[in-house]
């Protein structure tokens, strides 16, 4: 009886272990680090509930096999020195996986910080997704191997934002504004370089830069764009700071088209309103009201679960990643996934993206599309029940907006 028992153990150690990593289910902790208080808690809030529900159809679709997801938010007041003290919150919990987005400056501070816990405490590495924070210097000179941007930088961004200015010869005159902080200095830069290399002639009439957060009244800033002439704003503000700028606009009677990288966000629709039809513009990975309207289902579930709107598709291709990372490594440990996600290439609501190995920037399809009353044809959905929605104006292929990187990536042993 003895050697039976005994070979009945044996039979089921090796049965277990050639089975692997994929017979132990494990729930995925992922901390959300985002302003959940304060002037842009409503942006934190929408983007939140968007992790939470991608990760909802992750786990129902068993995308990362009988591993599950779970979010969990934590609230860093869109402050760097918060974000720090939260972070070490975070790790004293136990988790290995963070995402962040709103604001470069917290995630400059995030991804340093991350990079060197990971080298102080081998074994309990951490990785981090970046879904918004779009600071080139992440993918380039601030690089590093426990970083992962899923957004499109800035300087994509203005790559096809000014590719589309470029063909339009009625733009002669362009007013620049922006939150006084890392994005916005990089807005600045991109947007005068690129249009003197692609229309030297238009000419850039003004140039502002703002406290993030704290200006409540736009009107001495839209005063200044007024008397400056110009026919185009360009703006990489985003939540208040782009709703109140919007409103004093048009409590002004402003006349100037907006470019905007986050037009979209919570808040800005409402603020809009009718006022910004066919004069407000956004630049963007993915459009709800796509050529397919791909991602249709996701966008009623999301309404009809939260009555929000679902628009941070960031969310959505970074569970994909995650889960298939998560699949091809047959592991959750973030130095095995971080090395799965290297290079990898997944389908997502926008068409295919792949995670660049270089320097660890998606690269992905990016939409202009321009604020339209609904018409039930290519504009079927709206925001904040306002009864506007973006039009797709063009689709840009991948390699249109891709650029080159100087990030020299140090990476560890992938033993």
């Amino acid at each position: 009886m003895k050697v039976l028992r005994h070979r009945f153990i044996s039979a089921l150690f090796v049965s277990t272990t050639l089975a692997g990593p994929a017979t132990f289910a494990e729930n995925v902790k992922i901390a959300f680090l985002d302003p959940l208080s304060g002037p842009f808690a409503p942006v934190g809030m929408n983007f939140m509930r968007s992790w939470q529900y991608a990760a909802e159809l992750a786990n129902n679709q068993k995308w990362a096999g009988a591993h599950t997801f779970e979010i969990v938010g934590f609230d860093n007041k869109a402050s760097p020195q918060e974000s720090l003290s939260q972070l070490k919150t975070v790790l004293d919990q136990g988790y290995r996986y963070i995402v962040q987005g709103n604001g470069s400056g917290v995630a400059l501070a995030l991804s340093d910080a991350v990079a060197k816990h990971n080298e102080r405490n081998p074994g309990k590495e951490v990785l981090y997704l970046n879904y918004a924070a779009v600071d080139p210097d992440l993918t380039n000179s601030k690089c590093n191997f426990w970083h992962f941007r899923i957004d499109a930088n800035s300087d994509q961004k203005m790559e096809a934002l000014t590719s589309y200015m470029a063909k339009d010869q009625e733009i002669k005159k362009v007013y620049i504004i922006g939150q006084n902080y890392a994005l916005g200095h990089q807005v600045t830069r991109a947007a005068k370089e690129y249009l003197k290399r692609k229309r030297p002639d238009i000419q850039i009439v003004g140039d502002d830069l703002h406290p993030i957060g704290q200006v409540k009244d736009f009107s001495p800033y839209i005063a200044k764009i007024k008397a400056s002439g110009a026919d185009v704003v360009i703006t990489g503000n985003w939540g208040a700071d782009l709703a109140l700028l919007i409103k004093a606009a048009k409590d002004a009677d402003l006349k100037a088209n907006f470019y905007t990288y986050y037009g979209n966000t919570t808040g800005v629709p409402t603020a809009m309103g009718a006022a910004g039809a066919d004069r407000v513009k956004y630049v963007a990975y993915w459009n709800p009201n796509n050529e397919n309207y791909t991602g249709k289902d996701i966008v009623e579930g999301f309404k009809k679960k939260y009555n929000d709107d679902y628009y941070t598709m960031a969310t959505y291709s970074g569970m994909v990643l995650l889960a298939k990372a998560i699949r091809d490594s047959q592991s959750i440990d973030p130095t095995k996934v971080a090395f799965a996600l290297e290079g990898i290439k997944v389908k997502s609501l926008n068409g295919e993206v792949e995670m660049r190995k270089s320097d660890h920037q998606l690269q992905q399809p990016l939409y202009i599309a321009t604020w339209t009353k609904l018409n039930g044809k290519d504009v079927k959905f709206d925001q904040e029940n306002t009864g506007y929605g973006w039009k797709t104006d063009v689709k840009l292929d991948a390699f249109v907006a891709s650029q080159p990187t100087t990030c020299q990536m140090k990476r560890p042993s992938n033993n």
